[in-house]
């Protein structure tokens, strides 16, 4: 079970919905698959009315395939058990269901666009990731952006960074590194990060065009 005050402060900050205090009960047995630092935003995404992610490391894991979220957990050092890595494999692919079974909640994607050039696995996965990629960014609440190469320096360059806002209206951050990862509710720190990404997104390519830049990036495989 989670710790109760920490249920109590999630659900303050989702404006007391009593989603989280029905769910906690049941979190045990599906915080198996998340890293300890990751699971409080993991709860928050649950409620939130829209998400933002910008990565420059790899796939965010509610785009990644099968194929390379595999890739990513057998690459982990130490290396993971077998029972946990098919943990983590059921919790990144539940987690991506989020994108169909919630069609008003606006999820926005900004990617680098070397992290769709890093290879992993054969041709054929490659291609399969680009194919997922495409399918999952398709809906029109799923919007995903790339960062072109010759984009050069831009407003998010600190690293990696996700963004939510609570149905309360409460907007937050989080910020992951090795081996930690940090929840954001400092207004004028979140607020700071909204206004990155928000210029990063006009220096992006739209998303007709990343979805182009993806297909030909297929293409060349």
């Amino acid at each position: 079970m989670p710790d109760e005050s920490f249920v109590e402060r999630a659900e303050e900050a989702t404006g007391n919905t009593g989603a989280l205090r029905r769910s906690a009960r049941f979190l045990s047995r599906g915080e198996a698959g998340l890293a300890v630092w990751f699971r409080r935003w993991a709860q928050l995404e649950k409620v939130a009315v829209s998400l933002c992610t910008y990565e420059c490391r790899l796939v965010p894991g509610l785009l990644q395939s099968e194929a390379y979220a595999r890739a990513v957990f057998e690459g982990t050092v130490p290396v993971a058990p077998d029972d946990q890595l098919e943990d983590f494999m059921v919790r990144r692919m539940e987690r991506q269901r989020m994108l169909f079974e919630r069609p008003t909640t606006p999820f926005s994607f900004i990617v680098e666009e070397h992290v769709f050039r890093r290879q992993f696995g054969s041709a054929e996965q490659m291609r399969g990731l680009f194919d997922h990629v495409l399918e999952l960014s398709a809906p029109r609440n799923v919007t995903l952006q790339i960062v072109p190469l010759e984009a050069g320096l831009h407003a998010c360059l600190d690293g990696p960074v996700r963004l939510l806002e609570t149905p309360k209206g409460v907007r937050l951050a989080y910020s992951e590194g090795q081996q930690n990862g940090r929840l954001i509710s400092d207004v004028k720190e979140v607020s700071l990060l909204c206004q990155r990404y928000d210029t990063l997104r006009s220096q992006a390519l739209n998303a007709k065009d990343s979805r182009g830049l993806l297909e030909r990036l297929r293409g060349e495989v």
